[in-house]
């Protein structure tokens, strides 16, 4: 299954919180009390966020954590780029790959383009979408997507 981690999702629901006051610079402890997340956790994922240049602080009674750009233009990959490393699905899609089979393997290729549609999708949400203040993500229903059938 692939999953997101729980801090990854910790760090959008902070995100989210913060694209909604974009104006505005919450204290860690702020971000806490509204996201009901604890503090600690908080901390250590504002601080992971500020390091991969999607927040920034200022220090003082006035400061504290806002985005470092418009929620639009910070993506879903840019997300979990940043909070859990470069995104691959197998160890070969991946950019530095060291799969020792990887030069007889023959589903590698399918995997990389797996991986690289994952990627564009993920591209293509922004966190103003996410954070629901922007709605323009388009859905497809289920009964529209078709079954891939091996013959």
């Amino acid at each position: 299954m692939l999953r997101i981690s729980k801090l990854t999702d910790y760090g959008t629901v902070i995100l989210a919180l913060l694209a909604s006051q974009p104006d505005c610079q919450l204290a860690a402890a702020e971000v806490a009390e509204r996201t009901r997340i604890a503090l600690p956790t908080v901390s250590k994922v504002l601080k992971s966020l500020q390091r991969s240049g999607l927040v920034m602080s200022t220090r003082g009674s006035h400061g504290g954590y806002q985005l470092a750009k418009p929620a639009s233009e910070i993506t879903a990959v840019h997300i979990l780029d940043a909070l859990e490393g470069p995104f691959a699905i197998t160890e070969c899609s991946g950019e530095h790959s060291s799969c020792g089979i990887e030069s007889n393997c023959r589903v590698g290729q399918a995997w990389q383009r797996v991986n690289s549609a994952i990627r564009r999708a993920l591209a293509d949400v922004t966190l103003a979408q996410l954070a629901g203040v922007e709605r323009s993500i388009t859905t497809v229903p289920l009964s529209r997507i078709t079954r891939v059938t091996h013959e």
